[in-house]
């Protein structure tokens, strides 16, 4: 497992990045970057298809992964398969140990047995359960973050408009509502060039037209990438459409 943890560890960097764990270090050279124009502009567009996420995905493998803190064991043999470009729910109530889950996945803790194949260093982008947004950036520039300096505004503000209010660009993260923050966090998590998305109860605070919305805009940036979403609602997994796993079948007893 150290092999692989440490094949992952740039995911993990790449992952934690892209969903904001690490942004406020990048922030004023990210942000700066935003508006800008010129011939090239166009390469850096927020195109969720690009880059990683244009190759074919393979099948993403947990073998037999096993995490304890101290006595407290969290993940028995986790053992499942996520397949390629496909939309898996991950079905775990609060407690469980799929954020422990995600974070091995992402190189951000090492398991003590057992391996994850098929993802590797930079292809995951992860939104976590907390927002991990810049408080005193705007929703265009905390996107902006993980989006080549060259993107134009114009580019990253079209993405946004399509799940949320044009009269909360301008706002920083600190004045918006627990509704528009997962929002955000969930376009950055999108606009990152990857293979594979994880979304940690992406759908919290949200109505179910917002929801609605939500999930369309998400299907369709998707663009044959892998996606899994940990949820305990079974509303949520129905209208994503993918294939359900129960955290707790996948696990020794």
């Amino acid at each position: 497992m150290a092999g692989a943890a440490a094949g992952r560890a740039g995911a993990g960097a790449g992952a934690d990045a892209g969903a904001g764990a690490g942004a406020d270090a990048g922030a004023a050279g990210a942000g700066g970057g935003v508006g800008a124009t010129g011939a090239g502009a166009d390469a850096g567009a927020p195109a969720s298809g690009n880059g990683a996420a244009g190759a074919a995905c393979d099948d993403v493998v947990f073998d037999h992964v096993c995490k304890s803190y101290g006595d407290n064991r969290v993940l028995r043999d986790v053992t499942f398969r996520l397949p390629g470009g496909g939309v898996t729910c991950l079905m775990a109530p609060s407690g469980s140990g799929k954020t422990t889950l995600f974070r091995v996945l992402l190189g951000l803790e090492d398991a003590e047995s057992g391996s994850i194949t098929g993802v590797r260093a930079g292809e995951v982008s992860m939104m976590f359960q907390e927002d991990r947004l810049c408080e005193t950036l705007t929703p265009v520039e905390n996107v902006a973050l993980v989006l080549p300096p060259a993107t134009r505004r114009a580019d990253v503000q079209r993405l946004l408009e399509r799940i949320l209010p044009a009269d909360c660009m301008d706002r920083p993260a600190m004045q918006l509502s627990g509704g528009m923050r997962r929002r955000v966090s969930l376009a950055r998590a999108v606009a990152f060039p990857s293979k594979m998305i994880v979304l940690d109860e992406p759908f919290t605070g949200l109505d179910a037209a917002t929801k609605r919305t939500v999930v369309d805009f998400l299907l369709a940036e998707l663009r044959g990438r892998t996606l899994l979403v940990a949820t305990h609602g079974d509303a949520d997994a129905e209208l994503l459409g993918g294939r359900r796993v129960s955290l707790a079948d996948v696990s020794a007893a």
